[in-house]
């Protein structure tokens, strides 16, 4: 079919059409990254839904080897946010009051929290 009057008929349709001018798609999956340097990009839009095509021959890499920085910051990231949802778990606020109504340290009053799962009284009677 020629192309012209493809688009005139998708056009018609309410397809848009568009070319991107794409210098490299990556698509990252569990085991590797398929890497598209020499790409030809199109979006479509039908009915407010984008789709994106694709065109071209990918280098295929395991996962990771491509930015070993990024893999490093990406690990000190979630270490962070781990150390940042256990205290979390435990308010420092309930902490401090704990640790104030028992005459206990934080670590102590911490601690109390934890084994009674952040129930204040709980905590505090376990600790006088």
């Amino acid at each position: 079919m020629n192309p012209r009057k493809m688009k005139q008929m998708m056009k018609q349709m309410g397809i848009d059409v568009t070319e991107l001018d794409a210098e490299e798609v990556v698509i990252r999956t569990a085991d590797e990254e398929l890497v598209f340097a020499d790409v030809q990009v199109t979006r479509m839009d039908a009915q407010g839904q984008e789709t994106y095509q694709v065109v071209g021959e990918p280098e295929v890499r395991e996962a990771g080897d491509s930015d070993a920085a990024g893999a490093v910051e990406s690990g000190a990231e979630t270490a962070t946010d781990e150390l940042a949802d256990e205290d979390d778990a435990i308010p420092e606020d309930d902490v401090e009051l704990v640790a104030t109504q028992a005459s206990v340290s934080k670590a102590d009053a911490r601690e109390a929290l934890e084994a009674e799962d952040g129930d204040l009284a709980a905590a505090i009677a376990r600790l006088e």
